[in-house]
């Protein structure tokens, strides 16, 4: 396999990091400069591209530790509805994304259930009316999303509905993260649902809960190859007893230990991201690659911390955003223990 970018997928991450790196305001910026439309169809002037090149500017907006709402916006909205949408889903929620004048988010967890695979989220036939009940958990950007991808259990099985959170019968409850971006609790009290508002496809779930990885993963990567670099050029520059901090061999060593983590996320990341882009069966690969983050990304994190001295804990100082990210990252995956529970039951069948 060649996991080398492509000079379109090149361009792509190299403009995303110009952008990110020189605006005030980096989610203006990312839509002015077409970054937002990449996923769109050419008759919705965008560029028809794929999660391959969402995902470049994913991870850079990881790398900047950029607080943009770009993973809930491209990753569990533009992406699913581009998949799995209408022409009139399509043509009525991306185009406002793709000028940054709209967000999208979807509500993939429910208590104690991160992804949930078989909802509790209920739907329900009443007076001719689909309504929905339940319960959603860490729901990014859900008071300024225009809809959000909420998958539920039906008679006939699981879906995946468009909510509006401003519908008469949705409560959002405010909730902290490690990185103080805006998240809530979704509470759904017989909230009716059109026809028009179903996203149509029987594995319209399972492909969801593979775009939020992917950009999860892409994000993460970014994170920790951000947090890296900061690290790096913190102990070359800061000096003890007149030396640089990297030339100590107990440095050196720890910079080893997060440059392997980073590769090795990495690695699993391009893996699982290139397949799902190739159409082929990624769920494996998105599993693993998951599990390494969740396990590996918050070790390195701490091991930065630890490099950086009283720096590291300076909220004036970029480091904090890393961090706490990838752990609202890693709440968000479910956690180690529970990538490790899903690995184990890819293994048992």
């Amino acid at each position: 396999m060649d996991f080398t970018l492509d000079d379109t997928q090149t361009e792509i991450a190299a403009l995303a990091a110009k952008v990110l790196g020189a605006e005030d305001d980096p989610w203006r910026a990312l839509a002015s400069s077409g970054l937002l439309a990449l996923a769109l169809p050419p008759d919705l002037e965008g560029d028809g591209l794929g999660v391959a090149e969402v995902a470049q500017v994913l991870t850079e907006v990881g790398r900047a530790a950029a607080p943009v709402p770009a993973y809930a916006t491209l990753a569990l909205g533009v992406l699913p509805i581009e998949t799995l949408g209408t022409p009139a889903q399509r043509a009525e929620f991306l185009p406002p994304v793709a000028a940054g004048e709209a967000l999208l988010t979807a509500a993939l967890n429910e208590p104690s259930a991160p992804l949930a695979a078989e909802p509790a989220t209920t739907a329900r036939v009443a007076a001719g009316k689909w309504l929905l009940s339940g319960v959603k958990t860490a729901v990014p950007y859900a008071d300024g999303a225009t809809r959000i991808l909420t998958p539920v259990s039906t008679p006939h099985g699981t879906a995946v509905y468009l909510v509006d959170p401003r519908a008469d019968g949705v409560t959002l409850v405010p909730t902290p993260t490690s990185a103080g971006t805006p998240e809530f609790t979704v509470r759904l009290d017989d909230v009716a649902v059109e026809e028009t508002d179903l996203l149509f496809d029987r594995g319209a779930v399972a492909a969801l809960h593979r775009f939020a990885l992917a950009g999860a993963l892409a994000a993460g990567d970014g994170l920790l190859t951000g947090a890296l670099a900061l690290t790096v050029k913190h102990v070359g520059e800061r000096t003890q007893f007149g030396r640089p901090l990297a030339t100590f061999q107990a440095v050196a060593g720890q910079i080893a230990d997060v440059y392997m983590a980073a590769r090795t996320v990495h690695l699993a990341v391009t893996s699982a991201v290139w397949r799902l882009a190739a159409g082929l069966d990624a769920d494996a690969e998105l599993d693993v690659a998951a599990y390494w983050l969740a396990t590996q990304a918050p070790v390195a994190l701490a091991t930065c911390h630890h490099l950086h001295g009283g720096v590291g804990v300076d909220e004036t100082y970029p480091l904090h955003r890393y961090s706490s990210q990838v752990k609202d990252l890693g709440r968000t995956l479910g956690g180690a223990a529970h990538r490790l529970g899903k690995l184990g039951e890819r293994v048992a069948g």
